[in-house]
């Protein structure tokens, strides 16, 4: 038996890499993707919301007020302010003791409350997880913590060993660039997989690489481990985090925010602070820490400052980082895509939708071509039916979640749970339905459920809502409006996607030359 050759091996790691991840990755791709606009996610998803913008010492000012009244022995809280994208001040309550608390004790869960930023009252709207839902998906997996963290990670590295094998691969990446041949069978699916794959590379290598990045303490715990007796002391050096002090038991008043929020302000050269957190409040060791905000610059981490909370003197501030914290911050930047504007934004929501495309049309190249040589049947089997569950069925999925959150009653217990529960249901349940039906029926049944799904939401919007596609561009609600034109886009997707599964069909009938062409490739590509 011949020896293969060094790219004939990578072609082989190549391809059992990117199977073995795939459809994982798929739907890491694409719930990250919709990521990147979660806090219009979660607006549109809260209808009812129309709370007035406030700067960062108004909308802090007023949530010290509501805690003071609410919750003023508390252990914690932690507080996200709004800026341009998210107009409610979100508010986190934790109760005991967060020091005494061992490390792998279970801590109290935390409290969470969105307030009107101006007058700092519970905003009366549905519950529901929002586009926080489709970013916690994308790298905790629906798995308990902390598994789904490492099996994300671990489909991660197999990317980057796909993404980097691919490269040797490719013997004409520059022709690649242009070449898409439409009704040519398998050809026609490896140019769309070399497209997808090479117009997006430098993307693709950093949003898998700095995906890796943004959890290396967790992968790789053991330098902290070795070199430090707690990892507060860590975050301490890293990040200019002051450690946590126990409650004194002294009661002491909390001193004004807004001073705090205008010296932070100052500090950081007119950046505003994005999240407080105050610990032990009304207490003489009460200490109010304020974090900068990451969407002025590409580092994500931008430094805090550690006031008092009895006389708001400072206690601590973040030094000026290393080469390996600024390296670390800049790539989670990277990733997490703060920085960005509008128009930049889109651009990272259609390279992501480029990355799941490049997933998808690779998994079923893998298919196709054991199908055309009639190679590993119950295998190739498998591996189609799992194609069509994910590739297929998952945006359907998605839609659900999003038709859920408009058709349950909005004082309905639980809701946001329900919602959730809404996109498992369907997208499994679809996918169960696929095995009972061909691969070519199910393809096309059920990217066209997937396109009548999404093209049902700026309808039941408008029925259910005053702010649906009619009503948003008379009045020039611009949020709304492209949501709605977004999801019909997306319908037109997918509508098209199942046309062109319905004309293929069975698949293929292959002549005795093209199969023997088929399994030639599969000897040497793997």
């Amino acid at each position: 038996m011949r020896t293969p050759s060094f790219r004939q091996s990578m072609a082989r790691i190549h391809g059992w890499m990117g199977l073995i991840a795939g459809w994982i990755l798929f739907a890491m791709f694409l719930t990250g993707t919709a990521s990147y606009f979660r806090p219009e996610i979660t607006r549109w998803m809260q209808p009812e919301v129309r709370a007035t913008p406030a700067t960062p010492p108004v909308a802090a000012g007023s949530a010290f007020a509501y805690l003071q009244r609410t919750a003023p022995q508390a252990a914690r809280w932690t507080l996200y302010l709004p800026d341009q994208r998210t107009i409610a001040t979100r508010v986190f309550v934790r109760d005991g003791d967060v020091v005494k608390a061992k490390p792998r004790a279970k801590r109290p869960p935390r409290r969470e409350v969105r307030l009107d930023p101006v007058q700092g009252t519970p905003l009366h709207a549905r519950d529901t997880r929002g586009g926080e839902h489709f970013y916690r998906f994308h790298f905790h997996l629906q798995l308990p913590h902390p598994w789904g963290r490492w099996l994300a990670g671990a489909c991660a590295m197999c990317m980057l060993g796909a993404i980097l094998s691919g490269v040797i691969t490719h013997k004409r990446i520059f022709v690649d660039f242009f070449t898409l041949r439409w009704g040519k069978g398998q050809r026609s699916w490896l140019d769309a997989h070399n497209v997808s794959a090479v117009v997006a590379l430098p993307f693709h290598a950093m949003i898998t690489y700095t995906g890796l990045v943004t959890l290396m303490v967790m992968y790789m715990p053991w330098p902290i481990v070795a070199n430090y007796a707690k990892p507060a002391l860590f975050a301490s050096e890293a990040v200019g985090a002051a450690p946590e002090a126990p409650r004194s038991g002294t009661p002491a008043p909390l001193t004004p925010v807004a001073p705090l929020v205008a010296t932070a302000t100052r500090a950081w050269d007119g950046s505003p602070p994005a999240q407080i957190v105050v610990t032990n409040p009304n207490d003489a060791n009460a200490r109010i820490t304020l974090f900068r905000t990451a969407t002025d610059r590409l580092s994500a981490r931008g430094g805090a400052i550690t006031f008092s909370g009895v006389d708001g003197h400072t206690i601590a501030s973040s030094p000026p980082p290393g080469p390996a914290a600024r390296t670390a911050a800049v790539l989670l930047g990277l990733h997490l895509g703060w920085f960005a504007d509008t128009g930049l934004r889109w651009i990272y929501f259609l390279l992501g939708a480029s990355g799941a495309a490049m997933v998808g049309t690779g998994l079923v190249l893998w298919s196709r071509k054991r199908v055309e040589a009639r190679s590993g049947v119950w295998g190739q089997r498998l591996v189609e039916r799992l194609n069509v569950a994910v590739i297929a069925c998952l945006p359907a999925g998605m839609a659900a979640y999003l038709l859920a959150n408009r058709l349950l009653p909005a004082d309905l217990p639980g809701r946001a749970d329900l919602e959730v529960a809404a996109m498992f249901y369907t997208w499994f349940g679809l996918a169960l339905l696929g095995c009972l039906r061909p691969a070519w029926r199910a393809w096309r049944e059920s990217f066209a459920i997937a396109g009548t799904a999404w093209a049902a939401i700026p309808v039941v919007n408008a029925l259910t809502t005053d702010r649906g596609l009619p009503h948003a561009l008379a009045a020039g609600d611009r949020l709304f409006a492209s949501f709605d034109l977004a999801c019909l886009a997306l319908a037109a997707l997918l509508f098209f996607a199942a046309r062109k599964t319905g004309k293929a069909r069975r698949t293929v009938s292959a002549s005795p030359t093209r199969r023997a062409e088929a399994q030639n490739a599969l000897a040497h590509a793997g």
